[in-house]
């Protein structure tokens, strides 16, 4: 069953709801903006009432798997398993060509069923940075960053928990390689 679910996340964050939802408003958010199918991307595609349905679709779909392992009593290897399947779902999701967006709000919506408190942290540090920078990208990053490390003070999780959160986080920081560069060149949008 636990495997069935891991696969289930996977499934499940590969849906493309900010595709989608671009799809059914008559754009293919794809071609505009940044390129990407993220919550962020709608916002300035579709406007901010859209952003925010693809963020909370994108986070239930992280949430609900993740959720369904813990009311089973799986233990926390499994859970955070499901949490980065759902995260790979959807930024390699098999219904755009194994293309997809950044997982931010897949992974936390996975995080917040994972460590509350954790998830908590890293989003005092997000909002931080980004009342700071206005960089959206550089608050994920910064949160993503972060998440390991609390994960590891408040936890105290075992080695393969640990080394699940840290490589979901790495997906996520990687996916935001373009950003990176961009933040770098001193390219990159603020979000107004």
């Amino acid at each position: 069953m636990i495997f069935a679910v891991i696969l289930l996340a996977f499934l499940l964050g590969s849906v493309p709801f900010g595709y989608v939802i671009g799809k059914l408003k008559g754009v293919d958010v794809r071609k505009h903006g940044s390129g990407n199918i993220g919550a962020t991307n709608v916002s300035r595609v579709l406007g901010k009432k859209w952003g925010a349905v693809v963020l909370l679709l994108d986070a239930l779909k992280g949430a609900l798997p993740v959720l369904l392992l813990k009311l089973s009593g799986a233990p926390l290897h499994y859970q955070v398993l499901a949490g980065l399947a759902a995260v790979l779902g959807h930024c390699f999701s098999p219904f755009l060509g194994f293309r997809g967006g950044k997982g931010v709000a897949t992974g936390l919506g996975a995080f917040l069923v994972i460590s509350p408190k954790v998830t908590f942290f890293a989003f005092l540090i997000f909002i931080v940075v980004f009342l700071l920078t206005r960089y959206v990208s550089l608050s994920s990053i910064t949160a993503a960053l972060s998440y390991p490390l609390l994960f590891k003070f408040f936890e105290k999780p075992d080695e393969a928990s640990f080394i699940a959160v840290a490589v979901t986080a790495f997906v996520i920081v990687a996916k935001h390689y373009q950003n990176i560069l961009r933040l770098l060149r001193g390219e990159e949008k603020k979000f107004r």
